[in-house]
């Protein structure tokens, strides 16, 4: 159902979030084509040149038709924050706009999304000695250690971040030690005095069940695509992986497995289990998005179809 009380459509610039694997990629590029419009990627992975696999990139063909931005902008020894995603974004939609053309936004990455639509967060400042010592921890005793203690301080937070973050992990507990206080208090402070955006946006929503089918079949897919010889192929280059690339899942899953701390069925099997994860971790980042025009999608709902609902529901809020 269509909530009449958000705002009106705006044709010109369209948001589609949905977990990971809902069909928002194939939505995202029919719309384009409908509307005459440039793709932004909302994705902190798929701005990685050379992990096009396991970030499931849209295929080579998709991006001749249609001029993608921010895939492939950044080497996989780089790191990559959420304010340089913001200042891409930001030239991305300006140029777009120079051209005339429409914009299409897509993604499941929720705290680039959060950014886009409502600012930064900036949270407390930082202590070095702090951030040293959690590291040093992550390295000995597990990162599934801080993400087990994070979890006892700070569950909304553990819930958000998946368990292979280490860099969100690390920042999480570093903001107790400072404050005393949870990072999620701040975040949810940051949500109410949150800005207001241009974006129409549209949340593709399926059931668990049919969420996690999904989940196991791309999963499937990369394996039988060659994830396992794309990873090699990356620890192989010269410089080596930053900490955000290696903690991909997907990536960190096989990394392991490669360094003999997990069979092959094994890592597959995780790569499931952790995408599933992150998808839990998405529907509670939505849930406090505001002014989303929900489509939810049966099982076998083919994709021109959700894309005439898509439609539908842009037609009735003119």
């Amino acid at each position: 159902m269509v909530n009449d009380t958000l705002p009106p459509v705006n044709r010109k610039m369209i948001l589609i979030l949905g977990v990971t694997a809902s069909g928002k990629g194939r939505l995202g590029f029919d719309l384009a084509q409908s509307m005459d419009a440039e793709i932004i990627s909302i994705d902190s992975m798929k701005v990685y040149r050379r992990m096009n696999i396991g970030t499931a990139k849209p295929s080579r063909e998709a991006q001749q038709r249609i001029k993608y931005h921010l895939i492939d902008v950044a080497e996989p020894s780089d790191s990559f924050s959420v304010g340089t995603f913001i200042d891409q974004a930001q030239r991305a939609v300006e140029q777009i706009k120079s051209r005339k053309k429409n914009i299409v936004a897509v993604g499941g990455t929720a705290l680039y999304i959060k950014a886009l639509l409502y600012g930064l967060f900036e949270g407390p400042g930082n202590d070095q000695k702090i951030r040293n010592e959690l590291q040093a921890r992550a390295e000995t005793e597990g990162l599934a250690e801080l993400h087990r203690e994070l979890s006892q301080i700070d569950p909304v937070a553990a819930e958000r971040i998946n368990p292979n973050d280490q860099r969100r992990i690390v920042r999480a507990l570093e903001v107790y030690r400072i404050t005393g206080k949870p990072i999620s208090s701040f975040q949810n402070q940051w949500e109410k005095s949150c800005m207001k955006h241009d974006w129409t946006i549209i949340g593709l929503r399926r059931e668990k069940t049919d969420a996690s089918s999904r989940i196991n079949r791309r999963v499937k897919k990369m394996i039988a695509s060659g994830l396992a010889d794309e990873v090699k192929s990356l620890l192989a280059e010269e410089k080596p992986l930053s900490q955000q690339a290696r903690c991909a899942i997907g990536y960190a899953e096989i990394i392991d497995h490669l360094n003999g701390r997990t069979s092959f069925d094994e890592a597959t099997e995780l790569i499931k289990v952790h995408t599933r994860r992150l998808a839990k971790g998405q529907r509670t980042w939505f849930k406090t998005f505001k002014d989303i025009h929900w489509l939810d999608m049966g099982a076998e709902e083919p994709s021109d179809r959700i894309f005439e609902r898509a439609n539908e529901i842009l037609g009735r809020l003119e």
